[in-house]
């Protein structure tokens, strides 16, 4: 019945689709097997994508020839820059998206890639031979055979929804748990866990009031998330609208709280520490009388909307009372409550860089079955696992970022080296090298590298070679465009800036933090029309590389200094016991981890700089 396939990827929420399109664009027959065809890249949370540093992971996707970056710019109802008053390491990009139309470019995009078929059936285990994956059975017993197994279960592993003291299994609302997969992986030895997370209430927009609202419109100029030409920026955009929680409302939802399955021991997985559901904020920060809600539509033509900041798992008829206590909610009407599931995880130290498990060969996971949180995180891992599948099967070398390349890099980085007992959500703050690895340079960073794997295209490769080049050549002619004292410091004066001493160019101005590229078309005629005719990405690009080049060259050499220890490779059975000097809990965490080099081995968490020393001079002999 079934051919066999290279790489079978199990679930199609945000990894798997990404796995899927990745493996089969590089040439794999690829299989997406999904339990409900109809709910192919479901954004169960919140209608969005971006955020602080998500916005720069769906950036890095696009540069890499990933789907996530184009399917946002053609389903977003609004754009918004995030952190535009801080750095550029800050900035941000974030799109609310119509949720419908966002699963459904999704299943249209994975439809029109060659190599990926689909099937819709619960799998209940993996097909293992030899301490190596070779496919997966179904629910039905059938048995699919494949080079190699991707699982992006999300929260369907044994998940189980709670709504006040009711419960009831379901990977999410309306939809049956997955059942099999755990059992069979701890009986091979794996270690598993339980995490957990929340989604509040859906409400009708037509029963609010959002004149008692404050209205967040999006950019007066959107941007876009793809660096391709294919998608375009928004012309007209949706307004969002912010509320606050008040002591009434608090005082409404605490009568609930003896009923809430946080409160009172039934759940025992952790919830995200920064996305934390309203109970748990007023009982974490009991001095503050208000909390803030995102009143967010959940596309152009539906009404249902998305509180964002009221996530719950409290009785519905709790919910409902509280609810209604909210400015501009007064007459709300409910479609759904909110609820919070509970589900399996499997700590990722148990992976190597590529996402494989050690376990068992050709047996790779990603997303919130590695204990991650986010749409985003879980789409980068997806496509990373994908990729490594395909070089897997194909006998092709692994491809690996550091953590000076992506905050790809930083996020599986982190995560095999250190674990989390949380579900793991990226920051900015995560990230040693953020100056380097900025939403604006996704592209240069990430595109030569993915076109050399076979995977972005020549088209795309050729539009970063041009923006490169762009880039150089503005620079050079900033670099020639030089001014006299005499010539410019009085219009410096006019702008209340200080005069300069000696002749200086248009790119040593630009050095000044005062001064910005729209200054200059203050100085005369000829280079006020230079500035204006230049292509705005280019502009950035430009202006960015000239006021922080001394920052950025900083950052790229303890970069290199990093990445020498990534060069110094350790064997994987490398016997840990034997060196005496060493940590016991170094011993302990290095014969955990495996790391493959000195650098991975120095960002494990328990093993100190010293005992870096002692394995660097171990090696060397």
């Amino acid at each position: 019945m079934f051919p066999e396939y290279d790489v079978i990827v199990v679930g199609a929420g945000h990894a798997g689709c990404e796995a899927a399109a990745a493996a089969a664009n590089l040439g794999s027959k690829v299989l997406l097997a999904t339990m409900n065809m109809n709910t192919i890249a479901q954004m169960s949370c919140n209608p969005a994508m971006g955020g602080v540093a998500k916005g720069q992971i769906v950036r890095e996707i696009d540069a890499l020839g990933g789907y996530s970056g184009i399917i946002t710019d053609k389903s977003m109802i609004q754009f918004r820059m995030l952190n535009k008053s801080k750095g550029p390491a800050m900035w941000s990009p974030r799109a609310q998206s119509d949720r419908m139309r966002f699963a459904e470019e999704w299943r249209m995009a994975l439809e029109n890639t060659p190599n990926v078929d689909f099937w819709q059936e619960m799998i209940s285990g993996i097909l293992v031979k030899d301490n190596r994956a070779i496919g997966v059975r179904t629910s039905l017993g059938i048995k699919i055979k494949s080079k190699a197994v991707v699982l992006t279960n999300g929260t369907f592993l044994n998940g189980l929804i709670h709504i006040g003291e009711k419960q009831f299994g379901g990977g999410r609302a309306g939809e049956r748990k997955a059942t099999g997969i755990t059992e069979q992986l701890v009986a091979l030895g794996f270690e598993s866990g339980r995490m957990k997370t929340g989604t509040p209430p859906r409400v009708d927009g037509r029963s609010l009031d959002y004149s008692r609202m404050d209205e967040q419109e999006g950019d007066e100029v959107p941007e876009k998330f793809s660096y391709l030409d294919t998608t375009q920026p928004l012309q007209k955009q949706r307004s969002c609208y912010i509320t606050y929680t008040n002591p009434e409302v608090h005082a409404s939802l605490q009568t609930g709280f003896d009923k809430s399955p946080m409160f009172n021991g039934r759940i025992q997985g952790l919830g995200p520490r920064y996305c934390p559901s309203i109970e748990d904020k007023i009982n974490r920060f009991a001095e503050r009388d208000r909390h803030q809600i995102f009143v967010e539509p959940e596309g152009w033509d539906t009404v249902e909307v998305y509180v964002n900041g009221f996530s719950t798992s409290l009785p519905e008829d709790v919910q409902y009372k509280a609810l209604r206590l909210i400015p501009g909610f007064e007459n709300a009407k409910m479609f759904r409550p909110g609820y919070a599931i509970e589900y399996d995880f499997f700590p990722p130290t148990q992976l190597s860089q590529t996402l494989e498990t050690k376990l068992i060969s050709n047996l790779f996971f990603a997303g919130q079955i590695n204990g991650t949180t986010g749409y985003e995180e879980a789409a980068c891992q997806g496509l990373m696992a994908g990729i490594n599948a395909h070089q897997k099967v194909k006998e092709k070398d692994p491809f690996i970022l550091s953590r000076s390349q992506a905050y790809i890099g930083v996020l599986i980085d982190d995560l095999i080296n250190k674990g989390t007992n949380e579900p793991y959500r990226m920051f900015t703050s995560r990230a040693e090298y953020r100056l380097l690895l900025r939403q604006d340079n996704a592209d240069l960073r990430l595109t030569p590298l993915s076109h050399q794997l076979g995977l972005a295209s020549d088209h795309r490769n050729q539009l970063t070679a041009n923006k490169l080049q762009a880039t150089k050549q503005l620079i050079n002619n900033l670099k020639q465009k030089k001014f006299k004292p005499l010539d410019i410091n009085p219009t410096l004066a006019d702008l209340n800036m200080a005069p300069i001493k000696d002749t200086s160019s248009l790119y040593q101005l630009l050095k000044r933090p005062d001064i910005e590229l729209s200054t200059f078309t203050a100085f005369n005629q000829s280079t006020k029309e230079f500035v204006e005719n230049l292509n705005k990405d280019i502009a950035e690009q430009a202006s960015i590389q000239i006021k922080y080049e001394t920052y950025i060259i900083r950052e790229q050499e303890n970069a290199e200094k990093m990445s020498s220890l990534d060069e110094k490779k350790i064997n994987p059975d490398f016997d840990y016991l034997k060196i005496s000097s060493l940590s016991s809990e170094a011993r302990e965490k290095l014969l955990k981890i495996k790391p493959t080099t000195l650098g991975q081995a120095s960002r494990i968490s328990g093993v100190s700089p010293s005992d870096v020393s002692v394995l660097m001079v171990y090696l060397t002999k």
